[in-house]
């Protein structure tokens, strides 16, 4: 296959270590991941794959398209959307709903579906039945595996995170579920009252950190671009669309095959940065559908075929980019390849 200009390069090691920092966290409670979107844009199956090796038991999907393109791995896989009529026909056995309405519990309960999971709605007003339903006997006689809910505001001090706690710690004991979950990834950094059985983590797996207890979070992906062509670019001539950077003095430039539609957007023009060793790369003029510019001066052996590494810690890039940690991630496209080290 021939190699692509564009490359993700993904830390196993950083990977695993932010498993293992949150398995331990989250105390006495199991410790599983959330895979959706694609393993958040790493690649589902590679993050899998490393983090089954590494003991974790228990991923989380979106949708039973995600959930089927992973069940030949045979770890055990909950879908997060529930289960529409669409989706009866074709259920692996190592895959469960996370039931999210009266209707998709009776849905199933009809159709003798089987060991289900069932997300509790105490204050997303997003997926999930009401605590009310659940205490009235909703749940009975269904095999229940896990008890879920959503915390809307983990990542801050606000009332609402306790709010929800307490709903939900009310449903002990007052459901067939074996297992209860509420925390993800800044849930757990909330304490163990907010553990239950099992947490949840997603974005901090990836290198995101929302909570003073995520420092010791590492950087799993370092997007790469190759250079197309480097050119020399004089005093007071601009570089890109609508001319947003004019030359200061005489400089060098490399074009890289990167840009907007490979999820490296616009927001980055003239603020993004790149890396050749120790060499400082800013990104200079507006960022274009397919090509970045970024100036070379500190840099005079790279030219054309070779690599730079562009700035992306999450927390960093997030705030100086706008977009949050999640979208950083996830937007990154199909044309990179995805190389684990």
């Amino acid at each position: 296959m021939t190699q692509a200009p564009l490359r993700l390069r993904l830390d196993t090691a950083a990977l695993v270590a932010n498993w293992t920092l949150l398995s331990r966290l989250s105390g006495s409670a199991a410790c599983g991941a959330a895979v959706k979107a694609n393993g958040y844009g790493l690649g589902a199956r590679g993050v899998v794959e490393r983090l089954a090796a590494a003991g974790c038991r228990d991923f989380f999907v979106a949708t039973w398209a995600e959930a089927r393109a992973l069940a030949d791995l045979g770890v055990a896989l909950s879908v997060l959307h529930g289960a529409r009529v669409e989706d009866m026909a074709d259920r692996p056995g190592n895959v469960r709903p996370v039931l999210a309405s009266p209707e998709q519990v009776a849905r199933w309960r009809e159709t003798g579906g089987g060991t289900c999971d069932v997300m509790v709605d105490t204050g997303m007003n997003r997926l999930g039945v009401s605590p009310q339903a659940v205490a009235e006997g909703l749940l009975d006689g269904l095999a229940v595996e896990t008890l879920m809910s959503h915390l809307v505001s983990a990542d801050e001090d606000v009332a609402l995170n306790a709010r929800q706690r307490d709903a939900f710690a009310a449903l002990a004991g007052r459901s067939p579920a074996r297992r209860m979950s509420l925390a993800n990834s800044s849930g757990i950094a909330l304490g163990a009252d907010y553990h239950f059985d099992l947490t949840r983590p997603g974005i901090a797996l990836y290198g995101g950190r929302q909570r003073r207890a995520h420092d010791a979070i590492r950087q799993v992906v370092t997007p790469e671009a190759q250079i197309l062509q480097r050119r020399r670019v004089s005093a007071g001539e601009t570089i890109g669309y609508n001319a947003t950077y004019a030359a200061p003095h005489d400089m060098e430039v490399a074009i890289l095959n990167l840009g907007y539609a490979d999820g490296y957007l616009r927001c980055f023009s003239n603020k993004g940065r790149a890396h050749a060793g120790d060499a400082v790369l800013p990104v200079v003029g507006r960022v274009s559908m397919d090509l970045t510019a970024i100036c070379v001066d500190a840099a005079p052996d790279l030219g054309e075929g070779d690599w730079v590494a562009m700035d992306y810690a999450l927390p960093e890039t997030a705030a100086l980019s706008g977009l949050s940690q999640y979208e950083l991630l996830t937007g990154l496209s199909a044309r990179f390849d995805r190389i684990w080290a």
